[in-house]
């Protein structure tokens, strides 16, 4: 039986010659296993030892174990800690950073061997020299920026939590990173991936995804709603060819910054303003005529919509979709949205409940379907953010928002305070 961890070997006798022991741990494989003896009369017999290997004594260290073992200390073994203090030599083996099941069961075949229990009930190992991959400490960052470094006969480590993979020329996700289930940084930046595949959502530790400089057309809705809403923080979008974001976009709720500049964008998810913990938002660059209406509600340290094609924002010019009376389609959506009744495909048709979840919100709190008054205001981006970058070459900060409102009353009342304060 095999164990990998971090040992420190502390000889208790270093304290009376004034010695004090290093105190740190080192990289090692430890093994239980059985050595044949033989007398000076010629009978065999076999004995239980422990085999410490480390990077600098491959060959190992050995220890009996049979009514050698003083104490076992296993208060912290939960966290992957345990000592066996040693009766001859007068050492003190210590273990961390172990996985603690496997520690667990290590401890026990310890306990056994030194009960002197039968050997042949034991899970003993060869007590061989060990490998250097065996011993050396796991890889957690791995940096490719060719297509002639690319491993192509041998899989990524399966320790990996950074992997940059940068202009080696990949036309689409290699299916062996999906596998890293320790990563949190992926840099798939400068290549020419098309398509995004689902099980990156599989990745439940990811915090960094880096596709700057792709050749991307869409961003999967399943991706929106799998464990990256829990764990993604960074987005980098940028130099690709999305023209828009799905609904569920505004679903990745963890993400803190997101950067969208140089695509073809010609609309932002009107949910956006659902991205709460948004602080730093980069959308140069792209097609936006407007805003949407939630956009007002962030709070952006950092905000760069420079180079966008925004419209003139004329809110006395009104795009009226309203039918008066209301269809008993839209009141019965506006009621169950407002009154927050449940609702799924098991209940109503699956179209109207495709509705529902991308209803507007009009001033004044209310929601409307497809009967609504729409219209575009301008807003001073330094009220959502602490630094604005120029929207346009004129110096301006202000960019149009798209505005609902349910009904004639709403928007006469905004128009009302709209002259009032431009009078």
């Amino acid at each position: 039986m095999k164990l990998q961890c971090e040992v420190e070997v502390v000889n208790r006798m270093l304290p009376t010659f004034g010695m004090r022991n290093r105190g740190k741990g080192t990289r090692a494989v430890l093994s239980i296993g059985r050595q044949h003896l033989q007398s000076t009369s010629g009978a065999r017999s076999a004995a239980v030892y422990l085999m410490i290997c480390t990077l600098k004594d491959k060959a190992g260290s050995k220890y009996k174990l049979q009514e050698n073992i003083d104490q076992f200390f296993t208060k912290f073994v939960e966290e992957g800690k345990a000592t066996v203090r040693l009766k001859e030599p007068a050492v003190d083996v210590c273990l961390s950073k172990a996985n603690a099941n496997i520690l667990k069961t290590f401890l026990s075949a310890v306990r056994l061997a030194n009960q002197g229990c039968d050997v042949e009930s034991l899970p003993l190992s060869s007590l061989t020299p060990a490998k250097t991959s065996e011993i050396e400490k796991p890889r957690t960052k791995m940096i490719i920026t060719s297509k002639r470094d690319y491993p192509l006969t041998k899989s990524f480590p399966y320790s990996l939590e950074h992997l940059q993979t940068s202009y080696c020329k990949l036309a689409r996700i290699d299916m062996r990173m999906l596998c890293l289930k320790k990563l949190r940084k992926l840099d798939l930046s400068h290549n020419h991936i098309k398509k995004l595949p689902a099980t990156i959502g599989d990745l439940t530790c990811l915090q960094e995804l880096n596709l700057h400089n792709n050749h991307l057309e869409s961003f999967p809705v399943a991706l929106c709603v799998s464990t990256l809403q829990k764990s993604l923080q960074c987005l980098d979008l940028s130099q690709n060819k999305l023209k828009a974001l799905p609904i569920q976009f505004c679903q990745l709720q963890e993400l803190v910054h997101l950067k969208l500049d140089d695509n073809e964008l010609i609309r932002i998810p009107f949910k956006f303003g659902l991205l709460s913990k948004l602080r730093f938002l980069s959308a140069a660059r792209n097609q936006l005529p407007f805003l949407p209406q939630s956009f007002q509600k962030l709070s952006l340290e950092s905000l760069d919509l420079f180079g966008n094609a925004f419209e003139q924002a004329n809110p006395l010019v009104p795009s009226i979709q309203l039918t008066i009376p209301l269809t008993l389609l839209e009141s019965a959506a506006r009621a169950t949205v407002n009154y927050r009744i449940p609702f799924g495909p098991h209940l109503i048709p699956a179209h109207v409940c495709e509705d529902l979840e991308v209803a507007k919100s009009c001033e004044c709190g209310k929601s409307c379907l497809r009967c609504y008054i729409q219209t575009t205001v301008t807003m001073n981006l330094h009220l959502v953010s602490h630094t604005v970058v120029l929207v346009d070459n004129m110096g301006g900060t202000e960019a149009p928002i798209l505005c609902y409102f349910c009904s004639l009353t709403c928007y006469s009342q905004f128009l009302d305070k709209y002259l009032q304060s431009n009078r």
